[in-house]
């Protein structure tokens, strides 16, 4: 089955929680604390595997969860970091956000992107024995990994794209220049999905075909199988736009070309300016030939190569398949995508530098204010609430960075209640 698109979950796995021991030496207040750092937790990973050409492997599947990390433990030992979940997707993925904004666009083999971030481990309290502390019994939680909801988009990575009304003989051509093996059938629709032929033109040399299921007038707006798979032209070089020389369907070739090419245009201003060659196919139909030479002159006029040919015959075939090759060969050469090992991967990373700690005061209907922002929330979520020493000590940090003093600019006033996290007090000046 053909998927092109979802949207799934993804959690990277949260950090383990510190450990609060107490280790038995002379000398040293209860012992000396060695309660080891929890584990950091797993992130989730997608990664470009050239051996699959579909989503249809994770559409069963709607939440993707890396590993947690494990808790620290005494003796100072850390716990385990949390396994990543990797995610194989097929090159040319494209990944979205909620938003629809773009966070990476996968295409060489092997390449990887970091979608969702595992938590941080939390600190044991052998991390907190500067003084004044002497015999901490607190440690920090573990930090909650990221949560997204990210939708993926495959568009084919093709160098050639197949375009035309359903029925003028796309499928047959790309069955006989290539090993593809698509549905064959005198019936509108036959093909539903998009196929990939590799086409061998000269010994060594190859190019990618792909046939995209057959499009008509409104498909930019779903009419038919509609712009569902319209995108997948949108990495190709050079369209390849087949047409009924023989007219069997009852149409004008001239107005189906106009018509296609309008919503390419509608779709993407850039399909509309791709190089096209024209294949005036079925030309062993009765009638055919009749009309050749007026759509060859008619197409010409317009600035357009014609090729006629008969998809089902044979008959010049041979000559277009060279000519797309030869076309893509002066084709401006693009920088070569380096293939990533499994020895070298490098995993993209989202860029974090943005995250300045800041500090938001907020103000509810009831008349409490809620203290947020990246580095509170960063805080509530690796502070141990029950634990007395943990929330003094996320209450001193908030103050270093100007919680007080945000506090008193927000307008609260002695006696009024601030929320921070599960905390709930009375500010007192």
């Amino acid at each position: 089955m053909f998927v092109d698109e979802l949207e799934i979950l993804v959690k990277g796995g949260n950090g383990g929680k510190g450990a609060v021991s107490f280790r038995r030496e002379k000398y040293e207040a209860l012992g000396g604390p060695d309660g080891g750092d929890g584990g950091d937790g797993g992130n989730v990973v997608l990664k470009v595997d050239k051996g699959i050409n579909t989503l249809s492997h994770l559409r069963y599947n709607k939440e993707y969860r890396a590993e947690d990390g494990a808790s620290g433990q005494e003796r100072n030992k850390q716990g385990k970091a949390g396994q990543d979940k990797i995610i194989n997707v097929p090159p040319g993925t494209t990944v979205y956000d909620q938003e629809g904004n773009q966070l990476a666009d996968l295409t060489a083999a092997g390449e990887a992107f970091m979608v969702a971030k595992g938590g941080e481990g939390g600190r044991g309290n052998a991390r907190f024995t500067p003084p004044p502390r002497q015999a901490p019994r607190f440690a920090e939680e573990g930090e909650s990994g990221e949560v997204k909801q990210i939708k993926l988009e495959l568009k084919l990575l093709a160098d050639v794209g197949l375009v035309g009304y359903p029925n003028v003989g796309k499928s047959t051509f790309i069955s006989h220049v290539s090993a593809a093996k698509p549905e064959i059938a005198n019936y509108h629709f036959t093909t539903i999905t998009p196929n990939l032929g590799v086409v061998e033109y000269a010994e060594y040399k190859s190019y990618v075909l792909a046939d995209i299921p057959g499009l008509i007038s409104g498909a930019h707006q779903g009419e038919g199988l509609g712009d569902k798979f319209l995108r997948h032209l949108e990495r190709t070089k050079l369209l390849v736009h087949m047409i009924d020389a023989s007219g069997s369907e009852g149409r004008d070739p001239r107005q189906d070309f106009a018509d296609i090419n309008e919503e390419l245009e509608k779709f993407s201003s850039r399909l509309a300016h791709l190089e096209q060659l024209i294949a005036l196919n079925k030309i062993d139909l009765t009638g055919a030939k009749d009309n050749l030479v007026p759509l060859i002159n008619h197409f010409q006029k317009l600035g357009y190569s014609c090729y006629p040919i008969s998809a089902v015959t044979g008959e010049g075939v041979q000559v277009l398949k060279k000519e797309i090759g030869r076309r893509l060969e002066k084709e401006p050469k693009a920088e070569e995508e380096a293939v990533v090992t499994e020895e070298e991967e490098v995993v993209i990373e989202p860029d974090f530098s943005s995250e300045i700690p800041d500090i938001k005061i907020m103000k509810t209907k009831s008349g409490s204010y809620v203290v947020k922002g990246k580095l509170t929330d960063k805080l509530v979520d690796k502070t141990d609430f029950p634990s007395d020493e943990a929330v003094q000590r996320m209450v001193n940090i908030l103050k270093g960075e100007g919680l007080y003093k945000k506090l008193r600019q927000a307008g609260v006033k002695e006696g009024d209640t601030v929320i921070i996290g599960t905390l709930e007090f009375d500010y007192i000046e």
